[in-house]
């Protein structure tokens, strides 16, 4: 499978990087849409996204209702800039998988969360990512007139 996320640009990639919730879409076993607002975490190289939940939430209940794997899509907006992420996610219970997970969170968020054992990750192969991430540019005087 291709990495869809390396083929952005530098401004959605620092986006992705910048202090910002968002939300996680997963479908429930009777189609409806079930959007909550997450942390999300990038590894680009990787081509995953992480989301920390708990083992017992609606979302893993979603994911786990496909088999332990389901089609998602994260997004994350500020103003007119904007990334999705779709992918298929998986609920991972690996302890080491989700001490990463809770590292990798406490770096984007500036905050680590408490330790519970009912945390589980939600990992998330990218397949497609889509947006528009430029910063507007600031009017200048004389286009202002």
């Amino acid at each position: 499978m291709s990495n869809a996320i390396l083929s952005q640009t530098d401004d959605y990639l620092e986006f992705l990087s910048e202090y910002h919730l968002c939300t996680l879409t997963t479908l429930r076993p009777d189609g409806r849409p079930h959007v909550v607002p997450v942390g999300v975490t990038v590894d680009v190289n990787a081509g995953v996204a992480r989301v920390i939940t708990r083992k017992s939430s609606r979302k893993v209940a979603n994911v786990l209702a496909g088999g332990n794997t389901a089609r998602v899509a994260v997004c994350q907006v500020d103003g007119g800039r904007w990334a999705t992420l779709e992918g298929v996610a998986e609920v991972c219970t690996d302890a080491a998988v989700v001490e990463d997970a809770v590292a990798r969170y406490g770096q984007r968020y500036g905050r680590t969360p408490a330790p519970d054992p009912e945390r589980v990750v939600l990992l998330i192969s990218i397949e497609r990512a889509m947006g528009q991430a430029l910063r507007a540019r600031p009017r200048t005087a004389q286009a202002a007139a």
